[in-house]
């Protein structure tokens, strides 16, 4: 999501609204928010949407603000390894290194990870063995349109509308 729209006045509301409306599980809604625009004003928003069951997730970790202060403050349930890391990650022992130390420290502070990008079983597996347990990337799927998502799960995602 932008920083803008989480910016608007009246953004948990209109979060909230939706949910009321559609009908969706809150615990199935993850707002993914990028280091770069994670300030004081925001740690209300999430609490307010945390308390209805929305989890949050760091993407981008590592390469942007990176604060450890957020991250203790700020209602996080997961941090994202960013792509940038992944790609290297078998090549370059200094992105293997961070990889690992993103793993611990989510590990550490009760946090789920999931690294993004992954393309390959090798880097699937280097992750996997160092102990992420989420991941996305072209080794799992290209991007694909709802109804082809559909499909393949062979069940509606949304409500009808």
């Amino acid at each position: 999501m932008s920083s803008i729209q989480f910016k608007l006045p009246t953004f948990v509301d209109d979060v909230l609204t939706i949910l009321d409306t559609t009908g969706a599980d809150p615990q199935l809604l993850k707002l993914e928010l990028t280091e770069s625009f994670l300030v004081d004003d925001v740690i209300a928003k999430m609490s307010a949407l945390k308390a209805r069951g929305v989890s949050f997730s760091i993407d981008d970790f590592g390469t942007g603000y990176s604060s450890l202060a957020y991250i203790k403050q700020m209602p996080f349930d997961q941090l994202k390894i960013d792509r940038s890391f992944v790609r290297e990650i078998l090549n370059n022992p200094n992105d293997a290194t961070i990889a690992r130390s993103i793993i611990g420290l989510a590990d550490s502070l009760g946090l789920e990870v999931i690294a993004e990008g992954v393309e390959n079983e090798d880097q699937y597996a280097f992750l996997k063995q160092a102990g992420c347990r989420a991941f996305q990337g072209y080794f799992f799927s290209r991007p694909r349109s709802m109804d082809d998502f559909e499909k393949q799960a062979g069940q509606t995602v949304l409500p009808s509308r």
